[in-house]
């Protein structure tokens, strides 16, 4: 295994593979070729684990010159469906990569893998077992003992090759023979212990149908279907480093024209964070979330419907880095380039998401005043919207407290405030319903104050942001947070990782008031809420019903601890 690389001196942890992969470019290796490839199983949707690989291996490809496939493992048809395809080349292409007409499937190669198959039954080197699972397992021995050999192990070639076309014919029954390589039943590395190749499955494939009724296992295919598209390097995650004896074995003894090498690197693990397709289809199917795509899931889908940016998550993955050590990565290192990357490309505007009534009084009804407001207040020159001032608008409900905490330089009673870009206002009145709940304050405003200034230099330390209800634009809102509570929901084995889910992931609020300017806003917009954070709108909006989902806070609330209990 490649040994960890120094840091680099932009800060960033480094990149093994690309030495490796340049160390070879520089020295001919390959003629000085880079082919590699993204292989995603169709069982499930991308999450952000498979962003890293597919930030390296397109990556590499672009930077050499060279070419990257997308190509389907689906060597498993009982749990791959055309949804899945549809959904993992929507979301590379999302993220910002092209394989151009390199698309390619397994399964185009289940002919070519059936004849090579048939070599090296010829050549003595593979059988077929007509033993079951469960006793192939228990004579395949351990690290202390060495396999056992079956009677079945002993077949002559004709025998085997009879009965492996048979099989291919759809004579026997799920489970009745498998086909094994002839390696080494004693080899310290059980891997290479007459792996299987081919079993029975009476499974219809979402592309081929009915036609095949035995499937190659992952391990038989996929080395030689990457030789088959002349792929020089196979990048994989670390838990294929012991396939790798078996990967190399196949290639040594068939006749193709390239051998690829694979080379393992570190998964991504991110903390309050589940990245298992077997878990994430468990919340799905038990209704946990609403679907792969539920903006609080950490698929590549439900971070683009949340409002995450494809910059954000390359430019997380250039930062995590590439390295030969699996290591938890802290879930705040990935909010953070997103907020980095918000903030530059982010409109800011005003919204109201717990409204209170606040009436002008000394305002008259119908007056209204118009004002221009920069979408960027460090860039005033730049693009603006109007914002109009009314007898009545909005404000966010804890923008105003009736006895006010110490350093309070919100909205009091008698306390004066700036409404952003309008007026300076000052409350005179709380009204209440017969419940005791604040429904209303009744204020005044000084004319001279029009755009938010003081007219006689007067100091006032509170802003806050309103909307006019006379002009507001209705919406509900997602306020998503993270799905899990605990920092490893995976830790403890013997706890089912579900009960860690944080029960506060998810709040809906139906009557939130948004400025004027947001009535057009199409699915996936993405904008600042000014003291709020960083809102998107949710692709399952219709014209004149928005929903907004929040894609993050404007600072980490986690850190002081809050949204933990």
């Amino acid at each position: 295994m490649a040994s960890e690389t120094p840091r680099p001196a932009d800060g960033n942890p480094g990149n093994f593979v690309d030495d490796l992969v340049a160390a070879e470019v520089a020295a001919g290796k390959n003629g000085g070729r880079v082919h590699t490839r993204f292989p995603p199983e169709p069982n499930g949707y991308l999450h952000i684990g498979h962003a890293k690989s597919i930030c390296l291996n397109f990556g590499l490809a672009q930077k050499y010159g060279g070419k990257c496939n997308l190509r389907f493992d689906d060597t498993n048809p009982e749990t791959e469906d055309v949804e899945y395809v549809e959904s993992i080349e929507e979301s590379v292409r999302w993220l910002g990569f092209d394989w151009q007409d390199r698309k390619f499937f397994a399964s185009d190669y289940f002919g070519k893998l059936y004849e090579l198959a048939e070599k090296l039954i010829t050549d003595g080197k593979a059988y077929v077992d007509s033993r079951s699972q469960e006793e192939i397992r228990a004579t395949r021995g351990d690290f202390y003992k060495p396999g056992e050999e079956s009677a079945d192990r002993k077949r002559t070639v004709a025998e085997n090759l009879d009965l492996f076309r048979r099989m291919r014919a759809s004579e026997f029954p799920d489970g009745a023979h498998v086909l094994r390589a002839k390696i080494d039943l004693a080899s310290t590395d059980v891997k290479l212990r007459d792996p299987v190749m081919y079993r029975i499955r009476r499974v219809r494939h979402h592309r081929t149908g009915d036609t095949w009724c035995i499937y190659p296992t992952y391990d038989w295919a996929h080395g030689q279907s990457d030789a088959l598209e002349g792929i020089t390097h196979s990048i994989c995650t670390l838990e294929f480093v012991n396939h790798r004896p078996l990967y190399h074995w196949f290639l040594d003894n068939l006749d193709l024209p390239h051998h690829p090498q694979q080379i393992e690197f570190a998964k991504l693990l991110l903390s309050y964070t589940v990245l298992s397709k077997r878990k994430m289809r468990e919340l799905v199917e038990g209704k946990h979330v609403q679907g792969w795509d539920d903006p609080r899931m950490p698929t590549l889908a439900g971070m683009r419907r949340r409002g995450f940016t494809p910059e954000a998550i390359r430019a997380f993955c250039e930062r995590v880095g590439v390295s030969t050590r699996d290591s938890m990565v802290d879930v705040t290192l990935l909010e953070h380039a997103l907020r980095e990357d918000l903030n530059a490309r982010s409109p800011r505007v005003m919204a109201v998401l717990r409204p209170l009534r606040l009436v002008i009084e000394n305002m008259a009804e119908g007056e209204v005043h118009e004002f221009d407001a920069p979408f960027d207040p460090e860039k005033p020159e730049g693009p603006s919207r109007k914002v109009f001032l009314s007898r009545v608008v909005y404000i966010e409900r804890d923008d105003f407290q009736e006895t006010p905490q110490k350093k309070w330089f919100r909205l009091a009673p008698g306390a004066e405030v700036r409404l952003r870009y309008g007026c300076l206002v000052t409350c005179k009145e709380v009204v209440k319903d017969a419940k005791g709940e604040i429904t209303e304050l009744r204020c005044t405003w000084d004319p001279a104050s029009k755009g938010g200034a003081s007219p006689d230099g007067r100091k006032v330390k509170g802003t806050v942001h309103w909307v006019s209800a006379a002009h507001a634009v209705k919406a509900k809102v997602h306020l998503y947070d993270r799905l899990f509570k605990e920092e490893n929901p995976q830790k403890d084995k013997d706890v089912d990782f579900k009960t860690h889910l944080n029960p506060a992931s998810l709040e809906t609020l139906t009557d939130c008031q948004l400025e004027p300017s947001l009535a057009g806003a199409k699915p996936l917009d993405r904008f600042q809420f000014e003291r709020l954070g960083y809102f998107c709108v949710d692709t399952e909006s219709k014209p004149g019903a928005l929903v907004w989902n929040r894609t993050i806070t404007l600072r980490d609330s986690w850190a002081a601890g809050a949204g933990k209990d």
